[in-house]
């Protein structure tokens, strides 16, 4: 199965130290065990040129949307499932992973499962944006399954390539990142059975927010 991380995080600054942390927790979730025999792409906003003011793909007439966004479009359309990985900002997620993801309408997402991954440099870790991150991601229809990862203090668990660092207990972590990505590829085997089966879905978002009004 095809599997997408999305690192929410554009700062690449100091302060904080050490810059990008967020980069280190994408990178040990894309090459953890548990998605070995799965393809697993990495979506980097800092690498992605979507203009300087925001439109989203959908707002394009087809096939007229820059080339990143239509790329993009097309990895997130193709894809089994997703990996939101999230610093925390006032309590809630990413700023600029909420606007990645809002460049895209919900029919690319809708039934696939994702899992919630939050981090931080203190002790919490990041959960206080999981919880939003929860309405935020069922709204696109990509149901965060019920594990979530926390991260706190990620500085001192990964290193600038994702691998553990000395004196980690590499094993406890493993099995605690392993446990929410089994849950993840769980949900998307059946949910990748169907539509290869051709299974008839409701009607998705695909226009304008008008098409989630009641009659």
């Amino acid at each position: 199965m095809n599997f997408i991380v999305f690192l929410g995080s554009v700062r690449d600054s100091t302060p904080p130290r050490p810059k990008r942390l967020g980069a280190r927790v994408a990178a040990a979730l894309t090459h953890h065990p548990a998605f070995a025999p799965h393809e697993v792409t990495l979506i980097d906003p800092l690498e992605l040129d979507r203009g300087p003011l925001f439109k989203p793909h959908f707002a394009y007439a087809k096939g007229k949307a820059p080339e990143p966004l239509e790329r993009l479009a097309r990895e997130i359309g193709g894809a089994d499932g997703y990996v939101m990985v999230s610093p925390e900002y006032n309590h809630a997620m990413s700023p600029a992973l909420a606007d990645l993801l809002n460049h895209f309408g919900s029919s690319l997402f809708s039934y696939k499962p994702s899992v919630i991954v939050t981090y931080s440099a203190g002790q919490w870790g990041g959960a206080r944006a999981a919880v939003g991150m929860r309405t935020f991601l069922s709204e696109l229809g990509c149901l965060p399954v019920s594990a979530m990862i926390h991260v706190p203090k990620a500085q001192e668990v990964f290193d600038e390539d994702g691998d553990y660092l000395a004196g980690v207990d590499a094993d406890q972590w493993e099995g605690y990142i392993g446990r929410a990505l089994a849950q993840l590829e769980w949900w998307a085997a059946p949910a990748a059975r169907a539509r290869e089966a051709g299974m008839e879905r409701p009607e998705a978002f695909t226009r304008d927010p008008s098409q989630r009004n009641a009659p």
